[in-house]
């Protein structure tokens, strides 16, 4: 396990201090799959020095993510019940963009859609998040932002839709 042996990023605190370790994720919509692919390999370098159980999660003293990125953050630090490891692998999360990006990011390409999507890129969300928080609900289940295995970062901001009202 990655806590037993010296970590790869573990600096000496004498020359520089302390040190705080962030990782910034970055969004983009369907291109979130760069950073999942981006992190599975990360991770899968990471296990060949420090051993199978090592994760993202365990280098870093702060996660931080936009949009996908967000997304892809509260899955990193998602803990295990009972276990205080994480609940997903990077490899995990790049399976999850792989199989679920068609139907999170789904595009209708008629004259109503994009005239309907021009009208809503003014008053709301690009996506129907429906899709995504029945997915986010079953992976990660009722875990608050206070249980996450190190500290995160996700900037939010809550749409009410005139349906919601």
């Amino acid at each position: 396990m990655a806590s037993k042996s010296k970590k790869l990023f573990e600096i000496e605190e004498k020359a520089f201090g302390k040190l705080t370790r962030v990782l910034s994720i970055d969004g983009g919509g369907v291109r979130g799959i760069i950073p999942a692919l981006i992190l599975d390999f990360l991770e899968s370098e990471l296990q060949k020095l420090d051993g199978d159980e090592a994760r993202i999660a365990d280098y870093f003293d702060i996660i931080a993510g936009t949009e996908t990125g967000s997304v892809t953050t509260a899955m990193l630090t998602a803990p295990k019940l009972n276990n205080n490891r994480p609940l997903l692998s990077a490899k995990d999360i790049k399976e999850f963009y792989i199989e679920h990006c068609p139907n999170i990011f789904s595009k209708r390409n008629n004259v109503f859609s994009r005239a309907a999507k021009m009208v809503k890129s003014f008053s709301g969300a690009k996506y129907d998040g429906k899709y995504l928080h029945s997915l986010l609900k079953e992976k990660l289940g009722d875990t608050k932002l206070h249980e996450t295995l190190t500290d995160i970062v996700v900037p939010t901001f809550d749409i009410i839709t005139s349906e919601e009202e």
